[in-house]
């Protein structure tokens, strides 16, 4: 079986499980270097992805009903988050933004076929509602007025969002595994040393916390790329 196809069978069953639950299935996806960077110390994302990692993460986008990003990702990248190294369906794009800061010229909001939906705690923009379905959701979380997450996968999914791929950048990464909610993982690994920044910040409360998991693990090869995919546990199901 290629390796396309046993991703493929593996979200496909995992997505199927989760058909009843309150909130969409959530998949974490990102490509890195070997020693765990995803951008230099600049702060610039490099692709260091290859060809047929690529067209994984393009195939990934095409399974997931939606895929979402943070603010950060949307004024560095400027993605338009399509299908194009894949034959399938884009899937409806999703930024994180608490702050309204998503430019009205942003790529996102010039979508081919999908209006951008914007997660907010910010309220309405009458400027991003010409590009763009702007939707606040409950009370910010925190001073920094973070948007909610548990209550903004659970609008998603009363939106018709079964599935949803979590693209990045390291602050949403960060948010969505401290918050518990990614049940999957693809991981691309890079046979490059960068020594920039890393994709996951700090997350155990302490030293005794205890480590998330990657169980059970897949492996693969994807030109000269390493691909790792599994089932994220928490807590005691992961011991």
């Amino acid at each position: 079986m290629s390796l396309n196809r046993q991703i493929e069978v593996w979200l496909h069953s995992r997505i199927e499980s989760f058909r009843h639950a309150d909130r969409p299935f959530i998949t974490l996806t990102y490509a890195q270097s070997w020693d765990g960077s995803i951008t230099n110390r600049c702060g610039e994302t490099l692709n260091f992805s290859g060809r047929e990692s690529t067209q994984i993460t393009h195939q990934l986008r095409s399974l997931h009903d939606g895929i979402l990003v943070g603010i950060g990702t949307i004024l560095s990248d400027d993605p338009q988050l399509t299908v194009r190294e894949w034959d399938g369906p884009n899937p409806q794009p999703v930024v994180l933004d608490s702050q309204l800061r998503t430019p009205p010229t942003a790529r996102i909001c010039h979508h081919p076929d999908k209006a951008c939906w914007i997660l907010t705690s910010s309220g309405e923009s009458d400027i991003l509602s010409e590009h763009a379905s702007v939707i606040p959701v409950g009370d910010s979380d925190s001073e920094r007025q973070e948007v909610p997450l548990t209550a903004a996968m659970k609008l998603l999914k009363e939106r018709g969002l079964n599935s949803l791929m979590v693209e990045g950048g390291a602050t949403v990464i960060t948010a969505f595994l401290k918050a518990g909610l990614v049940d999957g993982l693809v991981l691309t690994v890079a046979p490059r040393l960068l020594g920039g920044y890393k994709a996951i910040d700090e997350l155990l409360a302490s030293d005794s916390g205890e480590p998330l998991l990657i169980k059970p693990i897949h492996t693969g090869q994807a030109g000269s790329d390493l691909v790792v995919w599994g089932d994220l546990q928490y807590g005691d199901s992961a011991a």
